[in-house]
């Protein structure tokens, strides 16, 4: 069975740049570096979820629409739309509206997502110095706040109508924040010195 001309054992056994690099140079530096005996202790990353908030939707509905797509071209999958959960009469706010759009990756689109964040992305940011060390969760958890959902060059800036921003929270099998930092370090994440 082949997809678009390509067969679904090849999708399957592709690997990604940054995944050869986490299993050959990663793993056996944070087993020396964290002092592990199985390679099974070492931290991972499991999954990362990209939320992007879109408040303003409730008076333009095409503004939705817009984002949804903006987030398909970034991520290379289809998000899925977020809903209000309670009304709130101050933002004109009801119930069941839909406010946002999410994606969760894994797996070899979790790590091309990482990479291209790393090494293309973020230095497109302005004036950027690196990421913050302290937004982790406590439990080996990162999240980044993007302001300009532009600096990834899928979207072309003439389309935009509106700059928009977007979270991206990295969830790893660490546990503690020294586990997790150690193993976004290791994987090239641009922290501040």
């Amino acid at each position: 069975m082949s997809v678009g001309g390509v067969t679904n054992y090849w999708i399957s056994n592709m690997t990604t740049r940054l995944k050869e690099f986490y299993q050959q140079k990663v793993v056996p530096a944070l087993k020396q570096e964290l002092g592990y005996a199985n390679i099974m202790q070492i931290p991972q990353l499991k999954k990362i979820v990209v939320n992007m908030g879109l408040g303003d939707a409730v008076q333009n509905p095409k503004l939705l629409e817009t984002g949804v797509n903006e987030l398909t071209q970034i991520t290379g999958q289809k998000p899925i739309v977020t809903k209000a959960h309670k009304s709130i009469a101050n933002f004109k706010l009801r119930e069941g509206v839909a406010i946002g759009c999410a994606v969760t990756l894994r797996g070899d689109r979790m790590y091309e997502f990482f990479d291209r964040l790393v090494n293309v992305a973020l230095p497109r940011v302005r004036d950027f110095r690196g990421i913050p060390e302290n937004a982790f969760d406590g439990r080996g958890n990162y999240s980044l706040g993007i302001r300009e959902h532009v600096i990834f060059p899928e979207i072309n800036i003439d389309k935009v109508e509106q700059v928009k921003g977007f979270t991206v929270s990295l969830v790893t099998s660490a546990k503690t924040d020294a586990e997790g930092r150690a193993l976004l370090r290791a994987l090239g994440m641009p922290f501040r010195s």
